[in-house]
């Protein structure tokens, strides 16, 4: 099967989370993904401790975000093998790279150097902050930017200790942003036939998904502040305790906020002054959130899910991940993937969140040994060296 990205290869300089995750989508769209690590290998073929160890010499987050790439071993401060990374670069379309700025610089593989090797070269660097900047130079961790980025301050319960999203969002986004000016590079070099610079930071992804925060920041003049589960813009959008636990209720329209105070059998609630309007919900939440709560009370999550369900009303339960892969839509959507390790077996993967009715995404390779792949990517090269 033709994948979107076939014939296109990728050289992947980057460790951890971001950059692969960046790559691991490139890789699954079909491209040839180079894994160079050091010696040493990627930092997370050894994160989480004993708990996450795979049989082999890996850890489980290494496994994660590795799929569809193969490995190759370079020392980039050795001359020889700088020679085959130069190699490697001069037929490769994309090179990414997660280095604080300034390293590859010194390191000769930069992409002022790298472009000259090779003119149609997309170079995609991911770092904490960006290339410019008064903290350019800071190291990037998803924690740091979560917090610089204003993502901790809206994160939690009001007045609440400082929460950060419980998902790595900064890495993530940073990984997807990459990705996504990747395959826009690559549709530009077929309209100028030249590669460019790509670059975005953990700061800034971070911050280009506080989109509610920015624009209430900038129509109050008022910084946001944490709302625990809650919307910024509409009530009720948030989650309610139940007889036994919490549902989530999402009633944006005046016609969902009238059908859920008839299926809480709470009807005179609908043309309450303190909730006729949106903006009346907003200003009195938590006398909304007692009402609500109030006659939630009265069922369980499951039985109020039903109801709410058959009612039009949008709903739902919270799941762990127990209960995430468990669920027949997980399945259905084909949300869990499964490849063969040479060295763990069978070992389970996420699945693909983009689906393509003609061109796929698909696991093709599972995540490699360190340098797994050095000598049979060196033999497609012509050049010698250890495996």
């Amino acid at each position: 099967m033709v994948l979107p990205l076939d014939g296109v290869r990728i050289v992947d300089l980057t460790q951890v989370m971001g950059g692969p995750f960046c790559t691991m989508q490139l890789g699954d769209l079909g491209a040839d993904v180079i894994k160079v690590e050091p010696p040493v290998g990627d930092l997370s073929r050894r994160m989480g401790g004993a708990a996450l160890e795979m049989p082999g010499d890996d850890n489980a987050p290494f496994f994660a975000l590795n799929r569809n790439k193969r490995s190759i071993v370079l020392d980039l401060t050795d001359e020889r093998d700088k020679a085959t990374f130069i190699a490697l670069v001069r037929g490769a379309d994309v090179l990414v790279e997660s280095f604080r700025p300034g390293v590859t610089k010194r390191l000769g593989v930069d992409y002022d150097t790298m472009s000259t090797v090779n003119p149609r070269l997309i170079y995609a660097s991911i770092s904490g902050f960006g290339q410019s900047g008064p903290y350019a130079d800071r190291p990037g961790f998803d924690l740091i930017a979560q917090g610089m980025s204003g993502i901790m301050s809206v994160t939690g319960e009001p007045n609440g200790a400082p929460v950060k999203c419980g998902v790595p969002i900064a890495d993530m986004s940073a990984g997807l942003i990459a990705a996504n000016g990747v395959l826009a590079a690559l549709i530009a070099r077929e309209k100028t036939g030249r590669g460019q610079h790509v670059e975005t930071s953990l700061f800034e992804s971070a911050l280009s998904m506080a989109v509610w925060e920015t624009t209430e920041y900038w129509a109050t003049g008022q910084a946001p502040h944490a709302l625990g589960s809650a919307h910024r813009l509409s009530a009720p959008y948030q989650a309610l305790r139940t007889r036994d636990g919490y549902v989530t209720l999402a009633a944006l329209t005046t016609e969902q906020w009238t059908q859920l105070c008839a299926t809480i059998r709470r009807p005179a609630l609908s043309s309450d002054p303190r909730f006729a309007t949106n903006a009346a919900r907003l200003a009195n939440r938590s006398e909304l959130v007692r009402e609500l709560e109030t006659a939630l009370a009265e069922r369980s999550t499951a039985e109020w899910v039903d109801v709410m369900g058959r009612a039009g009303v949008p709903a739902g339960p919270i799941h762990d991940f127990a209960h995430v892969f468990a669920d027949p839509h997980t399945q259905a959507r084909h949300m869990i993937e499964e490849v063969d390790h040479p060295v763990a077996g069978r070992v389970r993967t996420l699945g693909f969140p983009l689906k393509m009715s003609d061109t796929p995404p698909r696991v093709r390779l599972a995540p490699p040994l360190l340098g797994q792949h050095s000598a049979e990517i060196r033999r497609e090269l012509g050049v010698e060296g250890s495996a």
